[in-house]
């Protein structure tokens, strides 16, 4: 039996309402509207960005907590239950998620974008109460998913980058105001690889070992390399944000050296799991899958380039662009258009006792075509830019990506629509 069989096994019995992982998901594609239109608003700003408060800061966020983190959140309260076969103890704390952290990051980003420091700290304690209160859910699930392996193990690593990163994200909103950090430039650094590599890295890289079986209808990747993998993309990440926050280049390099170990472990089970895979087509969503398979280790070698001043004057932040959003964007947009369809269609089966809807039914092709078009060229586009320093480049390649963002936001809207019809609600 593909693990896809198993994993779906029973799989009706563990939806949450369908409101609960669908919220996050739709302020996950309004946040990646909202986050090229302040990208391409102020280009000039970011080509070079070095860190500091402003409208580049407010991007970024945008991106790492509206969009990555929205998904990762959405996905995984809904994921995790179908795969360990045990529900949500309750329902409330999810929802409490939704409303500490989706009006945080409006006042975080404001804050950020008009520089008022009041209100970045507001924003920041919001999100952080909110992320606290996901990572006990998220332990609680994990503490019960023993059946799992090393996507349990996936989770426990994320869960702690998680604790690490929301302590250092309070402290340095804390420290706009009151300056007490010794190294502000490294602990942003430190924070930047627990958010990227640690928490979303790590979950990313864990639930592919679900849900690329699942969707290609193959047998798990072989656990004993699996776990390999994970040993050394934990480390990495260990040594990444020990690295930065005592400001060597050696551990950094070293860091590096090992997440290329552990990437090279993890493209090659993923090559293993779709050869092996009963569905050889998997469509546009795993092309762009499989770009942001590309992108892990291009991002590393950079950042590597970066660290010896061979990746040019803004080398630093090419590597972080690369992180958030030729690798992690890329590779979560492509999964949450297979998950979206995915759960729309279970749900509208559940509520009609029909046959589950194809994705031709739940919404049109066309809006997929263009936003991968449109974010295969924004992303170069955006690339090119900070590597010559153009802002004119970037505020192009931003209006690009933005007209595939709307594209996105309007396929979801689309596949939504039959989800939260009166018969299913």
């Amino acid at each position: 039996m593909t693990l896809g069989a198993t994993f779906l096994s029973g799989a009706k019995g563990r939806l949450l309402p369908a409101s609960i992982p669908f919220r996050f998901f739709a302020a996950a594609a309004a946040f990646h509207v909202l986050m090229w239109f302040v990208l391409a608003l102020d280009a000039a700003e970011a080509t070079n960005f070095r860190g500091g408060v402003g409208p580049p800061l407010a991007a970024i966020h945008l991106l790492t907590l509206g969009v990555l983190t929205a998904t990762v959140i959405g996905a995984s309260v809904q994921l995790l239950p179908v795969a360990t076969r045990r529900a949500l103890s309750a329902i409330w704390p999810i929802k409490l998620v939704f409303w500490l952290v989706i009006p945080g990051l409006m006042l975080l980003v404001a804050g950020m974008y008009a520089m008022r420091m009041t209100v970045i700290i507001t924003g920041a304690a919001a999100v952080t109460m909110g992320l606290l209160v996901f990572a006990a859910l998220l332990a609680d699930n994990l503490r019960r998913a023993a059946s799992l392996g090393v996507v349990a193990a996936y989770g426990w690593a994320s869960l702690a980058s998680l604790i690490l990163l929301t302590g250092l994200g309070l402290a340095l909103a804390l420290d706009y105001e009151t300056g007490t950090l010794p190294n502000h430039g490294a602990a942003a650094l430190a924070h930047m690889i627990l958010g990227g590599f640690g928490f979303i890295g790590l979950l990313a890289l864990g639930f592919s070992h679900l849900l690329v079986p699942m969707f290609a209808l193959a047998p798990a990747p072989e656990k004993r390399l699996s776990f390999i993998g994970f040993s050394l993309a934990a480390m990495a990440v260990a040594f990444g944000g020990a690295g930065a926050l005592a400001d060597s280049r050696a551990l950094l390099t070293q860091a590096a050296l090992v997440g290329l170990g552990a990437a090279a472990v993890h493209l090659w089970l993923m090559a293993r799991v779709l050869g092996a895979g009963m569905r050889k087509r998997l469509g546009l969503s795993f092309v762009l899958v499989r770009a942001a398979w590309i992108m892990l280790p291009v991002t590393l070698l950079v950042g590597v380039a970066a660290l010896y001043g061979y990746a040019g004057r803004n080398g630093p932040t090419l590597f972080g662009f690369l992180l958030f959003g030729s690798w992690l964007l890329t590779f979560l947009v492509g999964i949450l258009q297979r998950i979206v369809p995915f759960l729309a269609s279970m749900h509208a089966t559940q509520a009609e006792g029909g046959r589950p809807m194809l994705l031709s039914e739940l919404a049109a092709a066309w809006p997929l075509k263009l936003h991968a078009v449109c974010h295969g060229l924004a992303l170069t586009g955006v690339g090119a830019a900070i590597a010559i320093d153009n802002a004119t480049l970037l505020r192009t390649a931003s209006g690009i990506g933005l007209v595939g963002a709307i594209a996105l936001a309007w396929f979801m809207a689309d596949v939504m629509k039959y989800v939260f019809r009166p018969s299913v609600l």
